[in-house]
């Protein structure tokens, strides 16, 4: 059986090397990485805490690959939703999980994520928030070497289903009601992020709602940022009779930046995050059930390890309004 003292020895590295590189410490060289990738693959080497995982009775180690909003300095409500609602699941459902960000894997090829992953014994993955700009993440999901659930993003394959709610007809509904119920016709949109799946999907809501209802529809992209949503409020509502978010968080900035200016604008957003509680006014919003989502994302990914076929899963959404008294505990 082939140790680390072998792979050490082929690559011309010491032993505490090669573990670095096998668990992604940083400060660790890309020539030396590169010598002990390529050792491990040519001795087809398996960690010991790999072999034990894969020889448990456990039916599978699935990894959580999480975007985090660098935005905002507020804390991401949705990403520990989207970790708790999927461990809650995956203990009932005997499955080991262990959570990773995007940004530990910015500077690896999609083969060194591969290797690493495997390295942990991963099964199978869950990814979060996936734009397409990640192209590491979506040459990861072409290659088809793990089952997978992307949530938000419209991808699947034989090993891969998407998991998200419609977002075009959710963009389309919050802002129609809030039109009509202020009679609006020039509507300032605040949208996402470029390149972002979401973004596009509500983009296309949006602009299926101002052509059927003859709206005057001015676009700014705010980058779910409150601070961008913010700054574009100040320069353009003045010309706007509603002000569109397609994030809770933009709406905030926005509302703020109306209250300042001392004018009133209705806004409406897209999540349904607590934080809408504390904006100051009422706002409609779409209510998603992420943890909810995630948990159904780690039902998605069972069924795929145990055979089944890539799929799309469209979930349900509500409109509210997020009032504080409903909120606080």
């Amino acid at each position: 059986m082939v140790s680390i003292k072998d792979v050490a020895k082929h690559a011309g590295v010491a032993i505490s090397t090669v573990s670095k590189v096998l668990n992604n410490y940083p400060n660790v060289s890309e020539e030396t990485k590169r010598k002990v990738n390529q050792a491990v693959e040519e001795l087809n080497f398996v960690p010991n805490s790999v072999a034990a995982a894969l020889s448990s009775k456990q039916s599978g180690r699935v990894a959580l690959l999480l975007n985090l909003n660098t935005k905002t300095q507020a804390i991401d409500e949705i990403v520990m939703q989207y970790i708790s609602g999927a461990i809650n699941k995956a203990m009932e459902m005997g499955l080991d999980v262990i959570t990773f960000f995007f940004s530990m894997f910015e500077d690896k090829s999609p083969e060194e994520m591969t290797r690493y992953l495997k390295a942990q014994s991963i099964h199978g993955l869950i990814i979060y928030g996936m734009s397409k700009d990640d192209k590491v993440l979506q040459e990861l999901i072409a290659s088809q070497e793990f089952k997978a659930v992307l949530v938000d993003a419209p991808i699947c394959n034989r090993n891969t289903s998407s998991v998200w709610v419609n977002q075009e007809q959710a963009q389309y509904d919050v802002a129609k009601k809030t039109i009509i119920e202020n009679n609006c016709k020039k509507v300032l949109y605040i949208a996402g992020k470029r390149n972002g799946y979401v973004t596009e999907e509500r983009l296309r809501g949006i602009k299926r709602l101002a052509e059927e209802m003859n709206l005057s529809l001015f676009i700014k992209h705010g980058e779910f940022s409150e601070l961008q949503a913010r700054n574009i409020t100040f320069r353009y509502a003045k010309n706007r009779d509603v002000i569109v978010c397609s994030s809770d968080l933009m709406a905030i900035g926005a509302m703020r930046a109306l209250m300042e200016m001392d004018i009133f604008r209705p806004v409406c957003g897209f999540d349904g995050i607590t934080l809408m509680g504390y904006a100051g006014k009422q706002m409609n919003t779409i209510r998603q059930n992420f943890a909810g989502i995630s948990a159904t994302a780690v039902e998605e990914l069972h069924y795929l390890m145990n055979g089944g076929e890539g799929r799309e899963r469209i979930l349900e959404y509500t409109i509210e309004r997020m009032k504080y008294m409903d909120i606080i505990c």
